[in-house]
């Protein structure tokens, strides 16, 4: 079967990274899979065109409702759809785009949701479509680090002098767009770093939004302790992620976010901790995979961040306790092998 993927590939997103991990699923079973860009389609006529033409597509697959799916409606071949965490967080706020989104939903063959969460939340609009939504949580691998040099690594975000083993380094990895809402925890990471002068906090990824991206380096440059650094390459960050003392998510929307998955296959890497815990922003898509105090931590305000955080310095066993929990889950719900065989099997709904 020769099919077509549209989602956002916007370089070194999460939803670039789950396109192309599904993709490689789906061909793994015999298929041909031709992943393309939402950006590169003005209508559904344009996918419509692309679909009927020479050589044709016998189906379709597309990431978020209303971003990917709408390009599908038009198009006489049979499709499925993956919930994005902007569809539900977002996108059914809108009217009009729900109405989109709700006729995406009737004609597709199947649906997948990354959590029980995100199911029950679709339900909410499209209780009759509850029957074709499947739950299939994202598979997660990471790959043996590359050579890495910590003190380097520090030197280049910025953040100079002796005693850089003695810092416990706060990593918030995320895109530059506001929707991730790297500000947030500024202010407040700043207070704490002016009574603390051993916690910073660096802001990694890519540059998204040039105009809010202009906005985050103006805000850093005010702040004391807090660094925003250039993206990296997925081996490097992950190298970085496990040096460093806790991961931090402070997004206004998630789907499912592969950073939080990710560290919990980690093996302990730093100096002062078994492991990286995750300190989370707490939203449906973080609280649907970290339970607080148990697989992680979820702040409501920055202050309770910080109160959290420092929870985490003083008290080595409740940071043992969610580092080995965190472990477990991902082991257990998050396997990369249960995720190829549910879209292998999904897949052949389409024929």
């Amino acid at each position: 079967m020769r099919l077509l993927f549209l989602a956002c590939l916007s370089p070194k997103t999460g939803n670039c990274t789950t396109a192309e991990r599904i993709r490689k699923h789906i061909e793994s079973a015999g298929h041909i899979c031709v992943l393309r860009d939402i950006v590169d389609f003005h209508s559904p006529a344009d996918v419509t065109s692309l679909v009927s033409g020479e050589p044709s597509f016998e189906g379709a697959l597309a990431i978020h409702l209303y971003k990917g799916g709408r390009l599908l409606l038009g198009s006489k071949a049979p499709y499925g759809i993956i919930f994005g965490g902007t569809d539900l967080n977002q996108d059914v706020k809108d009217e009009k785009k729900r109405a989109v989104m709700e006729q995406v939903l009737k004609k597709a063959r199947f649906a997948v949701a990354f959590s029980y969460k995100m199911k029950e939340e679709a339900e909410v609009f499209w209780l009759s479509q509850s029957s074709k939504i499947y739950i299939q949580p994202q598979g997660i691998e990471t790959g043996a680090a590359p050579s890495f040099s910590w003190r380097a690594f520090l030197k280049s975000s910025g953040v100079n002098g002796t005693g850089v083993e003695d810092l416990r380094v706060f990593l918030l990895v995320c895109g530059l767009r506001r929707v991730k809402d790297p500000l947030y925890l500024v202010e407040a990471f700043s207070e704490w770093h002016a009574e603390d002068p051993s916690v910073i906090l660096i802001i990694i990824g890519p540059k998204i939004d040039p105009v809010f991206t202009g906005e985050v380096e103006v805000n850093v440059e005010r702040a004391r302790g807090v660094y925003l650094t250039t993206e990296r390459s997925q081996e490097e960050l992950h190298a970085a992620l496990k040096m460093c003392f806790a991961l931090v998510n402070s997004s206004v929307s998630e789907g499912m976010s592969a950073a939080i998955l990710e560290v919990g296959l980690f093996t302990p890497g730093g100096c002062h901790a078994p492991g990286v815990p995750v300190v989370a922003r707490d939203i449906p898509g973080n609280a649907a995979i970290i339970r607080h105090e148990d697989t992680g931590l979820l702040f409501a305000t920055p202050q309770e961040f910080v109160t959290m955080s420092k929870r985490l310095l003083e008290d080595r066993p409740l940071l043992e306790s969610i580092v080995s929990n965190g472990k477990r889950y991902v082991e257990k719900f998050h396997s990369l092998a249960e995720e190829r065989i549910v879209y292998q099997k999904l897949v052949e709904l389409l024929l």
